[in-house]
């Protein structure tokens, strides 16, 4: 990458398609201000969280796939760069943005450039030079992102043609110091599966023996974890209806000692809450029965648990 030597805030940025202006530090940028004061309304990095894991759930199509982890060679380079591209339509969704010319997005009338990368910097386009940028770094192997708004003054993009596009990358200086952090480093959701051994995971993942049968032994290898939606669809790869089959698999698990409960179903919420654990709809939970029923204080028919009825067992 070529050398660059970085003008300041202060000094001349000279953009062909813009013509000369002044550098301006965040901190002078008052349109830079009004889009930082627009996302001060809301939980920024739970947002952006829901929606890199939608995206990446998006790239990997474990229903169809059974894929689950964007790291396997199982999974094209191409593949896990194309995260950036539907994480620019999970983020306007979040925040209830519009898609809007001459970038992606207007936030407070500003136009606004989204922008992702797995790797360790952004593809910045000709038509976002000098204008403003959300830059988000998903780091894979920690298992975390973080957001950055910057206006990408062409001066401070790495010089030469750029790749085939004309996009430049952005100097890690500029992001460093003048760019704005819309939240610190995020964890990001690991899909239980990961915690299998080899050996567990090829059990579940399994062609045969039917998928209750192996959903038992995900749940079992998996007790304690919070289970996605999308991780019962992944196991279910290619099958008939996985969620159907989960919940079949209740009254067995019960029979191995197990409770699983599910999101979907408010006494679920209630005892995974007492447990520790918040439970959304959709999700799913296995717990050790003889444990739930000491803190009810109940025997161990799992029916007994408060107002359960037969829809939780």
């Amino acid at each position: 990458m070529a050398h660059l030597v970085l003008q300041k805030p202060g000094e001349t940025c000279t953009n062909t398609d813009t013509g000369e202006h002044i550098l301006m530090a965040p901190t002078d940028d008052l349109e830079l201000q009004s889009v930082c004061d627009w996302f001060r309304n809301y939980p920024v990095a739970d947002l952006y969280t829901e929606a890199i894991r939608n995206s990446i759930d998006y790239v990997l199509d474990g229903g169809r796939t059974g894929r689950f982890d964007l790291m396997s060679p199982e999974v094209h380079p191409g593949e896990r760069a194309s995260v950036g591209a539907k994480l620019e339509y999970e983020v306007l969704r979040a925040f209830d943005l519009q898609k809007a010319k001459p970038l992606d997005t207007l936030i407070v009338n500003a136009p606004v450039d989204i922008k992702a990368t797995v790797g360790s910097n952004w593809a910045i386009p000709t038509e976002a030079h000098c204008k403003l940028c959300l830059c988000t770094q998903i780091q894979l192997k920690k298992n975390r992102h973080r957001t950055w708004l910057v206006r990408a003054h062409r001066s401070w993009l790495y010089r030469g043609k750029g790749n085939k596009d004309g996009k430049r990358g952005l100097a890690v200086e500029a992001r460093d110091l003048w760019s704005v952090p819309l939240y610190d480093w995020s964890a990001l959701p690991v899909n239980p599966l990961r915690y299998l051994t080899e050996d567990q995971a090829n059990e579940v993942l399994a062609k045969r023996p039917g998928q209750v049968k192996r959903l038992l032994r995900m749940f079992e290898y998996l007790e304690g974890h919070v289970i996605p939606r999308n991780t019962i669809l992944t196991v279910g790869a290619g099958k008939d209806d996985p969620i159907r089959r989960a919940r079949e698999a209740r009254e067995p698990a019960a029979r191995e000692g197990r409770i699983l409960l599910c999101g979907d179903w408010v006494e679920s919420r209630d005892i995974a809450a007492a447990r520790g654990f918040t439970l959304r709809p959709g999700e799913w939970l296995a717990l050790d029965a003889d444990k739930v029923h000491e803190d009810y204080n109940l025997s161990s028919t799992p029916t007994n648990l408060p107002n359960a009825g037969n829809q939780l067992f």
